[in-house]
């Protein structure tokens, strides 16, 4: 795919490049397109693992597209399947997905990023929440950030709109690893072909469990998970992968997944 997406598929992972110069903003278009190409993620069986990240290396993206807004794109628009971005609300998204921030991730763009499951980020990228400045809400990121990072770290980004370097991000746990501008790529590559040959079933409860735990009591998550209350995990226990996990541990050797 052309256009402010870029896709390609590399046996079981899917990268996703956002390509809208020049700062690789999101306008109410390139959202509803985001939103398709994950939908496509998501119900693609062949598809294990998606790699988000953006062209260029400056921006890995600014957030909303505050010029397509000036020329008439409305804030509560039509931003697709998925909400902005095509991710934050996409249902049933049970697959991993690693987001490689090359650049300046800030606003929705960093809302995009949390999104993620795993973030990996170039020696030079920054965060904020600059909405403040603005007079509007970080909607998204107001509920996820503060369960991300300590309460008072995520308060003062809201409230300040100040930026944070790579190293501090990754001090309070906002992203996982940083890496030069140059290795990201492979390195983000390399992370996505080691969880593409995993358990994708397995992979697939874990992000059910995780989500739909949030707001349930400890023990009703619990019990919920082993009774296979959970689709997820019900399809899990029932599985050929099920069964060749404990197969190749007991003959030694590692297991061939088949995600069924």
């Amino acid at each position: 795919m052309t256009g402010p997406i870029r896709t390609e598929r590399r046996g079981h992972v899917f990268e996703v490049t956002l390509d809208r110069p020049k700062a690789n903003s999101i306008d109410l278009a390139t959202s509803r397109i985001m939103g398709e190409v994950f939908t496509e993620f998501r119900d693609d069986p062949e598809l294990r693992v998606a790699l988000v990240t953006a062209a260029g290396e400056k921006f890995f993206c600014p957030g909303w597209d505050l010029k397509a807004a000036a020329d008439g794109d409305a804030v509560d628009g039509d931003y697709g399947v998925g909400g902005f971005g095509g991710l934050q609300e996409l249902r049933g998204l049970n697959k991993p997905v690693i987001m490689a921030v090359n650049g300046i991730c800030c606003g929705g763009g960093l809302e995009l990023a949390l999104s993620g499951d795993i973030i990996l980020a170039a020696e030079h990228a920054s965060f904020a929440l600059p909405e403040i400045r603005s007079g509007t809400v970080a909607d998204a990121a107001s509920l996820k950030l503060p369960k991300r990072i300590p309460y008072h770290i995520a308060m003062e980004m809201l409230f300040t709109g100040r930026w944070l370097d790579a190293e501090e991000a990754a001090r309070w746990g906002m992203i996982n690893q940083i890496h030069p501008a140059g290795d990201l790529m492979a390195k983000a590559r390399e992370m996505a072909d080691a969880l593409a040959a995993g358990p994708p079933l397995v992979f697939a409860a874990i992000k059910e469990v995780v989500r739909e735990a949030e707001d349930m009591k400890f023990q009703d998550a619990l019990n919920k998970i082993t009774k296979s209350q959970f689709e997820t995990v019900e399809k899990l226990y029932r599985s050929e992968d099920q069964l060749e996990g404990a197969k190749a541990f007991a003959e030694k050797r590692d297991p061939v997944w088949k995600g069924r």
